[in-house]
């Protein structure tokens, strides 16, 4: 074959995409190139299953839309070669690529190929042409903002998440020849506004407030303990006493989210297709309440192809494991690493991903099988050996990494009948607020980059060895308190930190610069459950 029939019959054209990996996007050049042959379309680049099947969808759309394909031999490359492309956002612009390579010579077809160079794109297609929206747009336009990219072309349902990120243009299409139009110079489309500051606040919003919890006075002191230092807790009294409902209420007393925070925590939710495309982002902490049969992958990430699980869905925010001994034993203990280190690492054969996971962790239990062991009102009908096995159920590992153990009595009639409102969720959080400066202030100078822990949360719960020492120094009587309980309680190391960590944070909640023997007795009295030889 002659020169110019190479040039006649073969064409190539490229459009820029992206591919989500981890909680992170990947850029994807996606290449068409059509020659003379017999009529077929191959996709190549390590395509997973949705990909390859993604040539029939795209043909479809083409035809339903009015295009032509190139015609003869088409190879569709995803590069770079070497990273598995995942799932049908790389429709469209397989479509645009296939349409811009058919269109030949011509000065219209090579306009819309140097328009494409411009944009990022992204959409899955249906049959009849119309774009439907996918999962991880938010990471995909923070990659385009990355790499200085003019547009970013998405589906209409998607625009609102896209465009909380600002310093690229997002194009929202419908259809695939309002895509084409917009390239071809055919169709004004104007990028998406969005004003993020009013869609934040007005999001930002709880339907549950402290001030309808009656009673249980004690329990809300030391849930706004936890708040203020980020402490996991667990909560143990009989069924009825108003733990969930406890347990619910949490993130509204805890620190507003923070623009960085929400964008980091609704990454999450946008690669697993939770997020509500309405509000385009998360603007309340999440509140994560996963079902007792929970698998292990389920709870922390995983499958063949890894995806986040319930730890890291609770970035930022609470994971409440209501009835902590019926789930099983392997799935608590899972949770001791993102526990300790902030985060997940979730190794297969096809990838090895690591996913934030700083939340706060809050579990619920009955003090027995039957729920009323010790109840001065209702006779617990548990055997000694029942009620042993029902508590082994928890490991000690797991519980030394739980530093608030509150007991959850009955709430009195004349509590549940009053009319009388307690505090706000708003002046709670005010005081947690407080603390947390506090905090902010007192660990600014030591976050560097060889502290990861520091990296992590400005909060007590995160202090390491060497902090603990510094900061959380006791004067004699304080020390002689935890010497005493140490020895009388046969406390871990791990709790002895712990309790050194809960009591700086009470200190601090009271603006005392150091601790006081009071706040050491109050954290050693939140530690219920080693106090009775658990």
């Amino acid at each position: 074959m002659d020169d110019v029939s190479v040039h006649k019959y073969s064409m190539l054209a490229q459009v820029h995409s992206a591919a989500v990996h981890g909680v992170d996007a990947l850029p994807v050049t996606i290449e068409v190139h059509a020659k003379a042959g017999n009529p077929k379309t191959v996709v190549v680049g390590l395509p997973d299953t949705a990909v390859k099947e993604s040539a029939e969808r795209v043909a479809a759309a083409l035809s339903t839309s009015g295009f032509r394909e190139p015609g003869g031999h088409t190879t569709v490359n995803l590069a770079p070669a070497d990273i598995r492309k995942e799932g049908p956002s790389f429709d469209l612009p397989i479509a645009l690529g296939m349409i811009g390579a058919a269109g030949g010579d011509s000065k219209a077809a090579k306009a819309v190929r140097e328009c494409l160079l411009q944009a990022v794109v992204v959409g899955e297609l249906a049959l009849n042409g119309a774009v439907r929206p996918v999962r991880g747009v938010l990471p995909i336009a923070l990659e385009a903002r990355k790499r200085g990219i003019r547009w970013l072309m998405v589906p209409k349902a998607n625009a609102q998440e896209a465009a909380v990120v600002s310093g690229v243009d997002v194009i929202p299409v419908a259809t695939l020849r309002e895509a084409h139009g917009f390239f071809a110079g055919e169709l004004e489309i104007h990028p998406h506004q969005l004003d993020r500051a009013a869609l934040f606040s007005k999001h930002a919003k709880y339907t549950v407030d402290f001030d309808e919890v009656k009673g249980q006075h004690s329990v809300k002191r030391a849930l706004e303990i936890a708040c203020a230092g980020s402490h996991n807790l667990i909560m143990v009294g009989p069924p009825g006493t108003g733990k969930s409902m406890l347990a619910k209420r949490l993130p509204t007393i805890m620190p507003s989210l923070t623009e960085e925070q929400a964008i980091e925590t609704t990454k999450i939710h946008s690669i697993t297709g939770l997020l509500d495309s309405r509000a385009g982002m998360l603007a309340t902490r999440p509140f994560r309440a996963p079902h007792h049969t929970i698998s292990e992958a389920g709870m922390l990430g995983g499958t063949s192809n890894p995806k986040p699980g319930e730890v890291s869905l609770a970035h930022h925010g609470v994971l409440f494991l209501d009835e902590l001994p019926e789930f099983r034993r392997s799935t608590l203990e899972v949770m001791r690493q993102p526990l300790e280190d902030g985060k997940v690492t979730i190794s297969r054969a096809a990838a090895s991903l690591t996913y934030p996971a700083q939340f706060m962790l809050v579990a619920a239990m009955n003090p027995c099988p039957c729920g009323y062991f010790g109840d001065p009102k209702r006779e617990c009908r548990c055997s000694p050996r029942q009620i042993e096995n029902y508590r082994q159920r928890i490991s000690g590992p797991l519980l030394d990494r739980i530093d608030l153990h509150i007991d959850v009595p009955l709430v009195d009639y004349r509590e549940l009948s009053s009319t009388a409102k307690g505090e706000s969720s708003a002046v709670i959080q005010s005081r947690v607020n407080a603390a947390r400066d506090i905090q902010r202030e007192r660990f600014q100078s030591e976050a560097t980059k060889r502290d990861e822990k520091l990296q992590i949360a400005h909060t007590n719960a995160y202090l390491g060895p060497r902090m603990i020492g510094k900061y959380c120094a006791l004067d004699n009587e304080g020390r002689s308190f935890l010497e005493h309980a140490m020895t009388q309680l046969n406390f871990s190391a791990r709790a002895h930190d712990r309790i050194l960590k809960v009591a700086r944070t009470i200190a601090d909640l009271s603006q005392s610069e150091n601790i006081q023997s009071a706040h050491v007795l109050e954290a050693i009295q939140l530690r219920s459950l080693d106090r009775k030889l658990w």
